[in-house]
């Protein structure tokens, strides 16, 4: 294994992409994404942090998918 200058191993560190869930601070810049998005017009937070995560939770095949609701024939 190759040494650093100082003759530690160097650190490993997990990439954004092997998280299986996002972060507040990831959640947070989408959020602020979202909200750039519509230019700054009025809406609501809570909205953007829950789309934002909602869309982090797809892009990493995290979301929970809800079954589709099961009809009773007659």
């Amino acid at each position: 294994m190759a040494t650093t200058k100082n003759g530690s191993s160097p650190k490993v560190t997990k990439s954004r992409a092997t998280r299986k869930s996002p972060g507040p601070e990831d959640i947070a810049l989408r959020a602020y994404e979202i909200y750039l998005e519509r230019r700054g017009a009025p809406g609501n937070p809570l909205d953007d942090w829950t789309r934002a995560e909602r869309e982090l939770l797809a892009q990493n095949g995290n979301a929970r998918r809800k079954s589709p609701a099961k009809s009773k024939a007659a």
